[in-house]
């Protein structure tokens, strides 16, 4: 029988991502989570029921230009949101399905915000709320710790 070093042993386990999220593959496509497949499948149904026109997946905004300085030159920075959906009056939503912000986030979001007039909206997925903004999920549960 063969010997394995921990480390290989710790190589063999399956990766787990950072933040606990498990990668989700829904026709094809492969979401980084649970709750972006669980929402491209909402989607879906409320395209086909008419309730949106269309939608679109990880779309890509420019925050800011590459550009060259002093002989450097420095990349695009991106913004890459989950989805972006068409609603029936002609407005876009963006949204974005969180467990948590990281600081990278935070930064992009207030540059996407400041740049571009469509909605950004930050939603997680809560198993007594269903899909619900971050910030109103954060305070809830700030709320519940303090009660008890």
């Amino acid at each position: 029988m063969q010997r394995i070093s921990a480390k290989q042993f710790r190589n063999m386990k399956s990766k787990r991502s950072k933040y606990g999220n498990k990668k989700t593959v829904v026709d094809g496509i492969t979401f980084d989570s649970k709750a972006e497949a669980k929402y491209y499948n909402q989607l879906k149904w409320l395209k086909q029921a008419k309730q949106i026109k269309d939608f679109k997946l990880q779309p890509r905004y420019i925050l800011q230009e590459a550009f060259e300085k002093n002989g450097k030159k420095y990349k695009k920075i991106e913004y890459v949101a989950d989805f972006e959906v068409h609603k029936l009056d002609g407005s876009i939503e963006i949204i974005d399905i969180k467990g948590h912000e990281t600081k990278e986030f935070l930064l992009k979001r207030k540059l996407f915000e400041r740049k571009y007039l469509d909605t950004l909206s930050v939603l997680a997925y809560d198993v007594h709320f269903g899909f619900i903004e971050l910030d109103k999920l954060k305070k809830w549960q700030g709320r519940k710790k303090k009660n008890g």
